[in-house]
């Protein structure tokens, strides 16, 4: 998927392109996410769907949850959506980011073999 060190640096616009083609996938995978917890707090507690949404979006952004959970499923349900959202944040962030810290290392790799060649 991206470039080996011996190649040259991929030119910007490519470069943008990766950046928000990886920015996509992020914002997939929180709509996704949202969309499942919204489904377990519906099922589970029977919230409405804006409750459910603003319960799902509070728990993945690490807020935790608004409404009082009642029953058994919807606290077990809770539980392992906040680990879930927890590993899913920095799955997203790295997925973002990766674009950004390969082309840091890629140039860095590339001025370091400068530097090797250069007699002085």
């Amino acid at each position: 998927m991206f470039e080996h060190h011996n190649k040259h640096l991929l030119p910007r616009k490519e470069y943008f392109r990766r950046i928000a083609h990886h920015g996509l996938l992020g914002i997939c995978v929180i709509v996704i996410s949202l969309f499942i917890g919204m489904l377990g707090y519906h099922g589970f507690e029977k919230l409405g769907w804006i409750d459910a949404f603003v319960n799902a979006a509070m728990i993945l952004s690490g807020m935790g949850p608004v409404a009082t959970l009642n029953t058994d499923g919807g606290k077990i349900f809770a539980g392992c959506y906040a680990i879930y959202s927890g590993i899913a944040l920095i799955g997203v962030l790295g997925l973002i980011f990766a674009p950004v810290i390969h082309r840091f290392l890629h140039k860095f790799h590339l001025e370091d073999k400068k530097l090797d060649k250069d007699p002085d």
